[in-house]
């Protein structure tokens, strides 16, 4: 019997790595994605400076991007309002014609563009594909949702009158995107504000602009006229100054941290711009006595581990009621210190790096917080020799005055708390100042229905540890931000109706 030496599977894996980095940065270089996208022109910054976009699993340079500041904001605010009269007044089954050619190239070049967040943001190879569905399934769905903006005829209160309410199209948009989902937060934002009649300024992450500037690409090809679709790249302070205090700009959506959601929200108070804002989260994960321990392991490795943590709907607080305790906490050891980490583009790989040093920083900050705190730490898989990469991590016996308990991960951390009552688990899950997301576990609907019902979250997921779905209106409560992406109640976020009045 033949074996594999150590190197010869260390040599496979590098070769493979550098083979998918190649594939990606290939996508770079034929898709030219190194420059803004202005007014239906690709350019540089004023300034000619560019801004590096590092690759967390290697820490290495993959690409520049424009460092655009004020100036090149206020000529995307000035290409988006020139061009919102020609787009908003096209015919809502023209505007959905051109949304339909998106979704297609997307759908024609997900390898592509899973390859570029791979190597960008660094997740598993075969989550970006996930990753690349979801932005194709909210772009099918606003493409046929634009032909759907109804009005209404309402009961008049005189014989000779008539009321009639419309929907008209809020006017320029600006879209401040997340990294942990570089391309389906563009296209979940866009696509519906596109299919009402509003044209976009995107501002991506400055760690993942390269899947917005993709997402420009294929909607140039798509045939989206000149300054309907912006992107402009850079560090936000300067360009989320001239978005937020332009008039002309009627509307923001962002996705990011409460504190930084805060901040745009007083930014736009002056011009009272409508807001979209999908703010961070603290999930409870609830498991009851009578729940099937195996389905909430799998939900549990599903909401904690998926992203490496990185999402705003990740199980941060684990609660599990005194009967299924120990049997949880078994399983769960198990499943999740039998993960693999490593580079996005080795096959198999389930946990890749954080996004980037600060984040790694504030992961090693909250668990020696928690471990002073009396936490009982298990490590899971051992850290690569490069990128930002930090241990899969199980704490058990966690105070509730650690910090986790307040504070998102954003990390492959699951701290578990005990709980005895329904009561005692519905203040603890509700004693935080977001309400974005939570899991239940229980198999007595009566109990399902009692406790979902006094959740503060905007979202509960029963038995299932995803939420995700197009159709569906997501976003939070409390300081987890405001309004509701998804369905028709995500399309109706960019719309404003207005109210005619007849006399006959």
């Amino acid at each position: 019997m033949s074996s594999v030496a150590p190197n010869d599977i260390a040599d496979s894996n590098e070769a493979t790595i550098r083979e998918g980095r190649a594939r990606a940065r290939n996508v770079i270089r034929d898709w030219d994605l190194k420059r803004a996208f202005i007014n239906g022109v690709w350019r540089d910054a004023d300034s000619r400076e560019v801004l590096d976009v590092i690759d967390p699993a290697k820490g290495d340079v993959i690409g520049a991007v424009p460092f655009m500041r004020t100036s090149e904001a206020r000529q995307a605010i000035d290409a988006a309002h020139a061009a919102f009269p020609g787009w908003s007044r096209m015919l809502a089954k023209e505007r959905a014609a051109i949304l339909r050619r998106w979704r297609d190239l997307l759908e024609t070049h997900q390898e592509e563009l899973a390859s570029l967040i791979t190597l960008e943001q660094g997740k598993p190879y075969d989550q970006a594909l996930r990753e690349v569905v979801g932005a194709i399934a909210y772009a099918e769905w606003y493409g046929e949702e634009a032909k759907r903006a109804y009005g209404q005829t309402m009961p008049a209160t005189q014989r000779d009158r008539r009321v009639v309410v419309q929907k008209h199209p809020v006017g320029v948009v600006a879209a401040i995107t997340p990294w942990n989902f570089p391309l389906t937060m563009v296209v979940r934002k866009c696509a519906p504000a596109l299919a009402a009649g509003c044209t976009v300024i995107v501002k991506p992450a400055e760690d993942t602009p390269l899947s917005a500037l993709a997402a420009a690409k294929l909607a140039e090809q798509a045939g989206f006229p000149a300054g309907v679709f912006n992107v402009v790249t850079g560090q936000p302070h300067p360009i989320g100054e001239a978005l937020t205090g332009d008039p002309r700009v009627r509307m923001l959506s962002f996705t990011g941290s409460t504190a930084v959601g805060k901040r745009l929200m007083e930014q736009c108070a002056a011009t009272m711009k409508k807001l979209s804002l999908e703010l961070g989260g603290n999930a409870p994960f609830i498991v009851m006595d009578d729940a099937d321990i195996d389905a909430a392991v799998a939900g549990a490795m599903i909401s904690k581990f998926r992203n490496s943590g990185q999402t705003c709907v990740c199980a941060n607080r684990i609660f599990l009621q005194d009967g299924v305790y120990d049997a949880f906490v078994e399983k769960f050891v198990a499943a999740s210190t039998a993960q693999t980490m490593g580079n996005g583009f080795l096959p198999g790989m389930e946990i890749g790096p954080l996004i980037n040093r600060q984040a790694v920083a504030k992961v090693e900050r909250l668990v020696e917080n928690a471990k002073k705190a009396g936490a009982t730490l298990i490590y899971g898989a051992d850290l690569p020799g490069e990128g930002h990469f930090t241990r899969p991590l199980i704490m058990t016996d966690v105070p509730h005055v650690a910090d986790c308990f307040n504070e998102e991960l954003f990390a492959p951390v699951a701290p578990i708390y005990r709980f005895t009552t329904e009561n005692d688990v519905i203040e603890l899950a509700n004693r935080v100042r977001t309400g974005l997301s939570s899991y239940l576990y229980s198999r007595d609907i009566g109990r399902i229905q009692r406790i979902a019902d006094q959740l503060e979250t905007g979202v509960v997921g029963i038995n299932d540890g995803t939420t995700s779905h197009e159709g569906a209106p997501f976003g939070g409560v409390k300081e987890s931000g405001q309004g509701r992406e998804g369905g028709h109640w995500g399309f109706e976020e960019y719309l404003e109706p207005k109210y005619l009045n007849y006399a006959l």
